[in-house]
């Protein structure tokens, strides 16, 4: 049985073009190195043909993976979800209830994830705690550090 993958039309391209660059210029490169290290001889011990070769096996794989993920994607344009909401691909203005901070984040799957961009997985106990809340409702959220309280003071998506 397989599982179901989420992705955001931004998300499939991300993983399309991985995709057309492991299977176009990583693989070249990896072909120059196991032929180079052919070159050196006896393959029995020679520890660079056998570098090569797991570096091609873990090439296989993540293409493999990839490839799987893209099958099994069921790709959502956040612009046809709610707006009023706070959904896939909405980006949320928040007010920590406790230190009056605002932060910002992007609600995106796992493979968008991006923390340093504001980019938080709806799998995380943040994009949790936030799904599907509007705009004033306050979120109350388990953290490693306790329990955190939002109000979301915006919700937006990109047009």
């Amino acid at each position: 049985m397989s599982e179901r993958v989420v992705l955001t039309p931004e998300g499939q391209r991300k993983l399309l073009d991985e995709l057309n660059h492991l299977k176009t210029k990583k693989r070249r490169e990896v072909a120059d190195q196991l032929a180079e290290a052919r070159a050196h001889g006896d393959l029995r011990e020679n520890a660079e043909y056998d570098a090569a070769k797991n570096a091609k096996q873990q090439l296989e794989t993540r293409i493999a993976e990839l490839e799987l993920r893209l099958v099994q994607a069921k790709v959502v344009d956040p612009r046809d979800l709610p707006q009023d909401k706070a959904l896939l691909g909405a980006t949320i203005k928040l007010k920590n209830l406790d230190t009056q901070d605002e932060l910002s984040y992007t609600l995106v799957t796992q493979d968008e994830a991006d923390i340093d961009q504001g980019k938080i997985p709806v799998t995380s106990p943040i994009g949790k705690g936030l799904l599907g809340k509007a705009v004033n409702e306050t979120a109350e959220i388990q953290v490693p550090a306790g329990v955190v309280k939002y109000q979301v003071m915006e919700i937006r998506y990109e047009q």
